[in-house]
């Protein structure tokens, strides 16, 4: 079926002009009819001035008016969809998965690991061209919070609503993270992939560094992000009081270390990097250097509709409209003034 759509729609704001200029048209027509009405009594007036005509200009105007509409039309480029063409791009495959446990919350990189991590995939997606893309969020489970997409406005803003009340289950997982991107992939072959883990390293869950050894066997690269610092930071409680942290059971405040050596080992096996991105920018700058030395491979082709012009058509008319327009004179030809073609009514 084909579509109808304005390529450039914001023309068509100029529309509230016209019944506007229809009301005054109308309120200077009425005052000139009652100027007229006092001056004498139109039947009158019109044996006076035989080759007057008082229809004529409003004629000419509601013409004029037309051909205004139908160029306000031609501008906002009036299309339908007719045709299919098909755009092929190069790239790659690439899903982050962000920790999103309450260790993340720890303050020790401002204003804390997870708000810093959002800034830095944010500023990454900026930066991504014709590769696809998709979020995973792990905690003590690992969920596809965006299947992998191109579309990255909508990434932006899913990456807004993610926080640490997105995963039920506490913990950090980065074997099931990898798992779940490993799985999240398209079925096209021939596509270089990555797995980019943003976390503070803590696993406690599973075993990250055989999950880094099967993506590494299908030959997707593992990039880890390490959030935060070696010395740690206590973990704030959530709702809490500025000063109020989590304790252990022996009423300690619990200290959120980064780990690491368990990162730059998944990174390893991985076959890929591992980034501290204390420096945000130079991180996320590091990090492109890396994926840009992964080969971009044609990604399978999209199909949108194109759009055909149809402009031309409310061009033309709007041209013989205001030509008509032109050659209708406010005041009658003495030779056909008594041809009244605007004057349905007839004297007997």
């Amino acid at each position: 079926m084909d579509q109808f759509r304005f390529e450039h729609p914001i023309f068509l704001y100029a529309l509230v002009l016209i019944p506007i200029l229809a009301f005054i048209h109308l309120f200077l027509a009425s005052r000139r009819k009652r100027a007229l009405e006092a001056f004498g009594n139109p039947e009158l007036l019109d044996e006076l001035m035989p080759n007057v005509s008082f229809k004529r200009p409003t004629v000419k105007f509601y013409l004029l008016l037309l051909g205004f509409i139908l160029l306000i039309i031609t501008m906002a480029g009036p299309q339908f969809g007719t045709k299919l063409k098909t755009v092929k791009r190069k790239g790659i495959e690439l899903m982050i998965a962000l920790d999103v446990s309450n260790s993340m919350m720890a303050q020790d990189i401002e204003p804390n690991r997870l708000e810093r991590a959002k800034r830095a995939i944010s500023r990454l997606v900026d930066k991504l061209t014709n590769d696809r893309v998709g979020f995973i969020v792990f905690a003590g489970e690992a969920y596809v919070q965006l299947p992998i997409t191109t579309d990255y406005p909508s990434a932006k803003m899913f990456l807004k609503s993610i926080s640490t009340d997105i995963v039920g289950t506490q913990g950090t997982a980065i074997g099931a993270a990898i798992h779940k991107g490993i799985n999240s992939f398209t079925d096209q072959e021939d596509v270089n992939r990555a797995i980019i883990v943003i976390t503070d390293g803590e696993n406690h869950e599973d075993d990250p560094i055989k999950a880094a050894q099967e993506a590494a066997q299908k030959g997707i690269k593992i990039y880890t992000v390490g959030m935060g610092l070696s010395k740690g930071a206590p973990i704030p409680v959530k709702g809490g009081r500025s000063n109020e942290f989590m304790k252990d059971r022996s009423g300690n405040v619990v200290i959120s270390k980064m780990d690491e050596a368990t990162l730059q080992q998944v990174a390893i096996t991985g076959e890929g990097a591992y980034i501290p991105a204390n420096n945000i920018r130079n991180g996320i700058n590091n990090l492109l250097k890396e994926l840009g030395g992964l080969e971009k491979s044609e990604l399978e082709a999209k199909t949108y509709t194109d759009y055909d012009d149809q402009f031309q058509w409310f061009a033309a008319a709007a041209l013989l409209l205001i030509l008509i327009e032109f050659l209708i004179l406010e005041r009658k030809n003495r030779r056909l003034k008594n041809i009244n073609i605007f004057d349905v009514t007839k004297k007997k």
